[in-house]
């Protein structure tokens, strides 16, 4: 199996996305097909045997125009990756929305020029003086409105009628072309025209589908600034001298030149140098990051006061802007729940309009004295009626205006493009959304499971206190341990050795060194005899630490781990070792609590560490001494428990119970399995993000809502005053328009979203 971004032409709402995605999921292996008519993709996963030519003829097929397939990664290892290379959209060049754009104006400026006249024109001959052959000049005014103009509209459709299906280009067809050709009856028969109906219904249209192409290119936006934020050129060092070269032929290992103020081109690791970085882009923390050497960078980020050689460790589609982009294109690619059920109501609203249209027709002409009483109720306060007009007219008006005035587009684009407009929201702000089942899930959660280690914590052990005894100061023994401990991997000697060259302690030469299994280490620094451990050492070596037992139990209630120094057969001192918390991480779990979200932190420490941590950040419940083996059973009962229940982790241990858990959510700082297993990725590896996720949730899933109900509203409004003659079809073709731009409009208030956590100063 593999995954395919196919670009398709021709989509004009979600009844053409919805016919395409059955023509796809024909295809060998097919699925978690989702068409995307807002941007024109489809996604899916495929069996890797479907060929760049199965796809166009499923396209071809469904009556549209297959443009290109982009396979990406492969889901199975045994399939051979196929790379595929995001060109940045270079300044100053026209993109897919510009052209788009540009299509639609040309189509609607001229048309609504001749309406213009045709209005002038129509007002002139019914409200103030007949005007000789009227009607030829509306006919001929009218012929490049509705059939040049209005050319592309009918050629989608008939496309459409041929391929045994029907769309929103169908029903302006079947509503402007038959209006026109029966207006010209008036040239050989006593009757009314419709040329001014058909051409008001084209030019409102073609209005409508420049405003919707202009709101679309706003949704859209997050990919292409994301695009536009990588760099195009990098400065690498070639036999050692500096060379300007363009980004796509940088390779892994090349030492890149970066000056204050530039682009950093590609993510890899500073080898020389000191900085801060701009890396709002990535995070959206406005705050410079202070880097220095062995510091990661992250490509496209802005050096602001160092001068810097970076050597590249990641180029092309594995950079960290490559997966960001991927991200968003797969999160706008996929489906929220709520979503299919209106695809299913909108692949049948079509033709459940035309029926509409024709028995409305019918009924007018069946029961004309019911519907005159209706309409000559509303005459006096409704200019466009006209009872004076025969039966048979009335009932053309009635049936082209239930036509016209159905809008599925408006159901079809509410959940896309707040999708679209969310999705790039949060890659603003830090977050990243796999999926958009993620964001209807999100809101509903009412347990967060938090990993202690990496999570709540650093996940980097620090000194916290230092306590001397008999006569010793505090900095002597730290610079005895640290001397000892001097060389070791283990994490509490890294921890004291860091905490030693903070302090710019030039350390001393250990000799006659040995590490005791479980119970510490002992060694000389300048002659003098050193141990570091646990009480069973120091009782082993018969070093009275009595003094010291009372502090020892304080700093392990804080979940702290004591190690007891002895120098010189005497007893020194204590070194308090801890992972300690993320700045946030109090004031995130206090915010959680406060919007409703139970917090629980799943951990393998023992439970007094468990506990006290816990009580320190202010959790809930603590469930401590848990394996690795063992999260995803804790995440099954919480989830028979409480319901829908959220992980939030960073290891590859906490990819299992990601997966398990209704809503994945994985520090951007951990591993790539636990990012892969998750639904959605917290760049800045801080727990305040989390708050962001769920707020951007809420909001989105609250705008999606809006849409539904304000496309319903409308069409439920509008059908049946059409169907009785109280609506016009110019008035209703003209709001038809505005429904399914108001629904774009709507989605992109989205941006505007206060998603935010509440700064920790005023939540004390």
């Amino acid at each position: 199996m593999r995954k395919a971004k196919v670009k398709i032409e021709g989509m004009t709402c979600a009844s053409c996305a919805s016919h395409i995605e059955k023509e796809l999921l024909k295809l060998p292996g097919a699925k978690k097909v989702a068409v995307n008519p807002i941007i024109g993709n489809a996604f899916g996963e495929f069996d890797d045997s479907v060929s760049e030519e199965n796809f166009k003829k499923s396209v071809d097929k469904a009556g549209y125009d297959f443009v290109s397939v982009d396979f990406s990664e492969s889901i199975s290892s045994s399939v051979k990756e196929e790379k595929v290379k995001r060109v940045p959209i270079e300044p100053g060049k026209v993109d897919e929305t510009e052209i788009k754009l540009r299509k639609a104006r040309n189509l609607f400026v001229p048309a609504i020029i001749l309406e213009g006249v045709v209005m002038l024109l129509m007002v002139i001959h019914y409200m103030v003086i007949p005007i000789p052959f009227y009607n030829v000049f509306i006919a001929v005014l009218g012929f490049p409105i509705v059939f040049i103009f209005g050319g592309p509209t009918h050629r989608a459709s008939w496309k459409a009628i041929r391929h045994g299906r029907a769309n929103m280009d169908v029903l302006i067809s079947v509503g402007s072309i038959p209006p026109y050709l029966m207006g010209l009856a008036v040239f050989i028969l006593p009757a009314a025209s419709f040329i001014e109906m058909a051409t008001t219904i084209v030019s409102f249209h073609l209005l409508g589908r420049f405003l919707e192409v202009k709101a679309k290119g706003k949704a859209s936006q997050a990919i292409k600034k994301l695009l536009e934020l990588g760099a195009k050129t990098a400065k690498i060092l070639i036999d050692g001298e500096e060379k300007e070269v363009p980004i796509e032929e940088v390779k892994k290992g090349d030492i890149m030149i970066i000056r204050p103020g530039e682009k950093i081109p590609t993510d890899g690791i500073i080898m020389h140098g000191q900085t801060s970085i701009d890396e709002s882009m990535a995070t959206g923390e406005s705050m410079p990051v202070k880097k220095k050497e062995g510091d990661a960078v992250i490509g496209s980020t802005i050096n602001q006061n160092g001068l810097l050689k970076v050597e590249a460790t990641k180029v092309g589609k594995d950079t960290f802007l490559s997966q960001v982009i991927k991200m968003v294109e797969e999160c706008q690619g996929s489906k929220v729940p709520i979503q299919e059920f209106a695809d299913r109501i909108t692949a049948y609203m079509v033709p459940a309009i035309i029926i509409t249209a024709l028995t409305t027709f019918i009924s007018w002409i069946v029961f004309p004295e019911f519907f005159m009483s209706i309409i000559t109720w509303g005459e006096p306060f409704l200019p466009w009626i006209t009872t004076d007009l025969g039966t048979a007219t009335l009932a053309v008006f009635a049936g082209v205006a239930v036509l016209v005035i159905s809008c599925p587009c408006a159901l079809g684009l509410g959940t896309p493009t707040a999708l679209m407009v969310g999705s790039g929201l949060g890659a603003e702000n830090g977050v990243l959304i796999r999926n958009g089942e993620a964001i209807q899930t999100m809101k509903d959660v009412h347990t967060i499971v938090l990993d202690k280690t990496g999570t709540i914590t650093k996940g980097k052990p620090e000194v916290t206190d230092l306590v001397a005894n008999n006569g010793f100061e505090e900095k002597e023994i730290l610079y005895f341990a640290a001397s000892v401990e001097h060389g070791s991997e283990h994490p509490l000697a890294q921890a004291i050795m860091a905490e030693a060259k903070l302090k710019g302690m030039e350390l001393g030469t250990v000799s006659d060194f040995t590490a005791i299994t479980g119970k510490g280490i002992q060694g000389k620094v300048d002659r003098r005899g050193i141990l570091v451990g646990n009480k069973k050492l120091m009782e082993d070596f018969k070093i009275d630490f009595s003094a010291l037992i009372k502090d020892m139990g304080n700093l392990e209630d804080e979940a702290k781990t004591a190690m007891l120094v002895a120098i010189d057969d005497k007893s020194a001192g204590i070194i308090a070792v801890a992972d300690t918390l993320k700045e946030d991480s109090m004031a995130a779990i206090k915010e959680l609590e406060s919007m409703g979200i139970s917090t629980v932190m799943l951990t393998g420490d023992n439970k007094r560490t468990g506990n006290a941590i816990g009580k320190k950040v202010g959790i809930g419940r603590v469930v401590a001494e848990v394996l690795p083996v063992d999260k995803v059973a804790e995440i099954k009962r919480l989830q028979a428990e409480v319901g829908i229940v959220a992980m939030v982790g960073d290891g590859i241990n906490d990819a299992p119970a990601l997966k398990q858990s209704n809503v994945g959510i994985a520090i951007g700082t951990g591993t790539d399995i636990a990012i892969e297993s998750s639904d959605i990725t917290l760049i800045k590896g801080d727990l305040s993000s989390v708050i962001v996720a769920v707020k951007l949730s809420r909001a989105t899933f609250r705008k999606i809502k809006q849409n539904y109900f304000w496309a319903w509203f409308y069409n439920g409004v509008a059908i049946p005053l059409a169907a009785i003659g109280l609506l016009h079809a110019m008035i209703g073709v003209g709001a038809m328009a505005m429904s399914s731009v108001n629904v774009i409009w709507n989605s992109l208030r989205l941006k505007k979203a206060n998603i935010k956590p509440v700064h920790y100063t005023d939540l004390k």
